[in-house]
């Protein structure tokens, strides 16, 4: 029988603590709750557990805090995190992302919703941001080394740019990017970029990719999103 995923939880309010907690006996992890951030940085750094959700506003050291120190340390930083924040702090929600984070969560939200996002993110791992030669989404077939974007037989022409903006969301299927981190993956590609808008190219994609393409998924006011699948 395989050994339960490890989840660590560093919560201050106990009602979203026990709420969570249900949850997961209920989903079959074994979690542990901490109630500051430097107390919670302890524990990771002593369980080196499976996955970290972390809320934001926390005593002792917040969670941005926490997860920077955890992204910094090479015993830590492959850990998956997930940010629990508050309604209206997208900034923070950003600049976590940005740090390392997987995703985010934002309150209130459905223990149900939560931990499916856990479940996909311990399914997808940790593995470096690589794709196999030939991605295939939908009818679509993305040749990663030939940068052709295909739907059936007929190849679909991309920009260079829109081509490594599809790539980083296709390969990080189901993790919330920013538009910065968008705008690096591009940016190292080689790519002559003249508008630096990453909505600008991300509504050029929609358009070549069909009215009926909905995987990728605006997240208001962070960035964007692949879905695992599409609604």
């Amino acid at each position: 029988m395989s050994q339960k995923k490890r989840i660590l939880l560093i919560e201050d309010e106990e009602d979203i603590a026990a709420l969570i907690k249900l949850q997961a006996e209920i989903s079959g992890y074994k979690l542990h709750v901490e109630v500051d951030g430097i107390n919670g940085y302890r524990a990771i750094e002593r369980e080196k557990p499976d996955l970290v959700i972390l809320d934001l506003m926390l005593p002792g050291e917040n969670g941005l805090d926490v997860c920077r120190k955890m992204k910094g340390n090479s015993d830590l930083k492959n850990i998956p995190v997930i940010i629990l924040s508050a309604k209206g702090e997208e900034l923070d929600i950003v600049l976590g992302l940005e740090l390392g984070a997987d995703d985010y969560v934002a309150k209130p939200f459905s223990p149900k919703v939560l931990f499916s996002r856990i479940k996909a993110i311990l399914r997808r791992g940790k593995e470096p941001e690589k794709a196999s030669k030939a991605v295939r989404f939908a009818e679509f077939i993305l040749e990663i080394d030939r940068y052709i974007l295909r739907k059936g037989e007929k190849q679909i022409p991309l920009t260079l740019s829109e081509f490594g903006i599809l790539r980083r969301l296709v390969t990080n299927r189901g993790k919330v990017l920013t538009r910065n981190q968008l705008l690096e993956d591009i940016n190292n590609d080689d790519a002559f970029i003249v508008d630096r808008n990453i909505d600008v190219h991300i509504a050029s994609l929609r358009k070549k990719l069909g009215p009926t393409f909905n995987w990728v998924e605006t997240v208001r006011g962070v960035g964007y999103r692949f879905k695992e699948e599409p609604v």
